[in-house]
């Protein structure tokens, strides 16, 4: 490993770990939890909140990036990082579950996927080597393989031939990561795990990718509406199955018992739209359980969010003024609900950090689950 990508585990507990990926624009701590940054900005802040928050890297998206404002003009711009002036590193994931979800009239072949634009039906073919492009034109730092999702109801057939698919667009897209000159030399490339939730299936897979070799490896085709037995049952041999000194990183979770219950089984990284989305929508996480700021009960509560929170805005503000701004459909609503969000994912980050580092992570994992009620307010 050269000094473009270094991953230190610190500590162990259990199957958790803690530690860093050392990269050249900056040091991830991990656990780490990504803040979604779809179209170049984290939805409702500045790229300076999303880092005082505690955020260590954001992630972009392919998909959106590629159709707006295209890849080449971001890079005519100066990158992503100049763009949207975010100097840490950033995560881009491939496209792939993007296209399949948004995208009408897709068509998957051996080449890639063509579809056509959600925004103004223009027609696009991404192929592996297209989405590497993409993502190096952006500038990313830690680039995405390029894989074919399935949902986990599918047979076992179907499942089996996305995951054999998705290992042979994994060879093409390190191949032409491989091929990135500077690019490649600075920067990671992590495979994908396949194999929704057979553990022989997803054994194949991660022997796949190790034998291409990546930098990170994640675990891809979860939270995908299975739910929580579910992907943890999965997550009970999935990460094992992984290279021990590689970061593993499951994508697209989640809420924040899915995060502590994952970290516990040995996953590293984390991204979810949850608390972005959830802010602008009226949703705070708390210590205690999600809450609905829009509900009558909050229109003359003087308290914080959450009273145990270190945030501006619950340093600064009531519920009931932003249960008066979300009610008013007021941007500022968005904006500080968001910030509280992005604030006790990161703080949960931090915590979960210490926990392993001191050998006590059962225990905190266990007094965090006794207070935090699924399903509150929602």
């Amino acid at each position: 490993m050269t000094d473009r990508f270094t991953f230190t585990i610190a500590a162990t507990d259990g199957a958790a770990r803690t530690g860093s990926i050392a990269m050249h624009r900056g040091t991830i701590r991990t656990p780490a939890f990504m803040p979604v940054g779809t179209a170049a900005t984290v939805k409702a802040m500045k790229p300076a909140d999303v880092e005082a928050a505690g955020a260590d890297i954001i992630l972009g998206n392919t998909y959106h990036l590629m159709l707006r404002p295209g890849a080449e003009r971001v890079a005519r711009l100066g990158g992503l990082h100049r763009f949207m002036g975010w100097d840490k590193p950033i995560l881009t994931d491939s496209g792939g579950y993007q296209v399949m979800s948004l995208s009408d009239l897709t068509k998957r072949s051996e080449e890639g996927i063509t579809f056509k634009s959600h925004l103004d039906g223009t027609r696009h073919l991404l192929s592996p080597e297209r989405s590497i492009e993409i993502q190096r034109l952006l500038g990313s730092n830690i680039i995405m393989a390029f894989d074919e999702l399935v949902p986990t109801t599918s047979t076992r057939e179907v499942q089996a031939a996305a995951m054999e698919r998705s290992m042979r667009w994994a060879k093409r897209s390190r191949d032409a990561f491989d091929s990135g000159g500077e690019h490649a030399a600075n920067n990671a490339i992590f495979g994908i795990q396949q194999g929704a939730l057979d553990e022989g299936l997803r054994r194949t897979s991660a022997d796949a990718l190790i034998d291409i070799g990546f930098d990170g490896y994640a675990i891809g085709g979860l939270a995908v509406g299975e739910g929580q037995e579910a992907m943890f049952a999965c997550l009970d041999f999935a990460p094992g199955q992984l290279p021990a000194d590689r970061p593993r990183y499951l994508m697209g979770v989640g809420k924040p018992d899915d995060i502590v219950g994952a970290v516990e089984r040995g996953v590293d990284m984390f991204d979810c739209v949850l608390p972005t989305r959830s802010g602008r929508t009226g949703q705070a996480f708390t210590r205690t359980g999600p809450i609905n700021i829009r509900n009558a009960r909050f229109n003359e509560d003087q308290g914080p969010l959450d009273p145990e929170c270190g945030c501006p805005t619950c340093a600064t503000w009531s519920r009931a003024y932003l249960h008066h701004l979300v009610r008013a459909g007021e941007i500022l609503g968005a904006m500080l609900m968001t910030e509280h969000n992005i604030f006790f994912y990161e703080t949960l980050m931090a915590d979960l950090h210490s926990a392993i580092a001191e050998q006590r992570l059962k225990a905190f994992a266990d007094a965090f689950r006794s207070r935090y009620q699924r399903g509150k307010g929602e």
